[in-house]
């Protein structure tokens, strides 16, 4: 966990030197003078950090687990069928969010369908049902009581390789959603617009064991604290 090591400690270097500046002060000069230490740190590193919990890398050689991603296989091509069909809902929207609501739904039916598997949405800490947040899916192989995180995510052909941002981990106490050693696997479908519509091409699973993220600092704020009415110092004038 050396990644995550020095971020700490380079945060007490600064908390020691700035005794008297604010949290903030100490803050943003580390952003600023350590942003290429906050690329390149595993995932499996941060998950370990937030949750003390294991991202176990998948052997492909280990029976079971052979066993696991075939049955997850075939329930892909019936969810790729399925969203390819004349009436399917997915081919109808535009943005890809709204294709990715119906491939969740889709493929946590098809997954509940295969014997020996349960797939429902993970649980917070704080035993809450939640859709929002990395992971989607819990999976269970009940033979094995083997335990698989899986995130579904869409990409527009010809997209694979790009370099934009499409990975989002917010670490939470009372929300992580992680809360077991456990598989962690991106279940990708590939789609083209074409004349007739969308398409959904292929499927693919990504084991991301190995996965290495970056952090960036980011301030946000909604427009209820932008839009305070005691901040705002004009207006035009309403209509009646």
């Amino acid at each position: 966990m050396k990644a995550l090591v020095f971020i700490f400690a380079a945060l007490a270097v600064y908390a020691g030197a700035e005794e008297k500046a604010s949290p903030v002060g100490q803050l943003i000069p580390w952003l600023l003078d350590s942003a290429d230490k906050l690329e390149g740190i595993p995932f499996a590193e941060v998950v370990a950090a937030t949750s003390g919990k294991r991202v176990i890398p998948v052997d492909r050689n280990d029976k079971e687990t052979a066993r696991i991603l075939a049955k997850i296989g075939t329930a892909l091509d019936g969810v790729l069928l399925k969203m390819n069909a004349a009436d399917s809902p997915a081919k109808k929207e535009k943005r890809v969010n709204e294709m990715s609501s119906h491939f969740e739904d889709a493929l946590r039916t098809a997954l509940n369908a295969v014997e020996g598997f349960s797939c429902e949405v993970p649980s917070t800490a704080a035993g809450a049902k939640q859709r929002s947040g990395y992971p989607d899916m819990r999976l269970t192989d009940k033979a094995t009581g083997r335990i698989l995180y899986l995130d579904p995510k869409l990409y527009a052909k010809g997209s694979r390789t790009s370099s934009l941002r499409t990975f989002y981990f917010t670490p939470r106490r009372e929300t992580n959603k992680v809360n077991d050693d456990a598989h962690h696997l991106i279940v990708a479908f590939e789609h083209e617009r074409t004349s007739n519509g969308t398409t959904f091409t292929r499927w693919e699973l990504v084991d991301i064991s190995g996965f290495k993220v970056r952090l960036k600092a980011e301030f946000e704020g909604s427009n209820r604290d932008l839009y305070r009415e005691e901040a705002t110092v004009g207006k035009s004038v309403e209509a009646k």
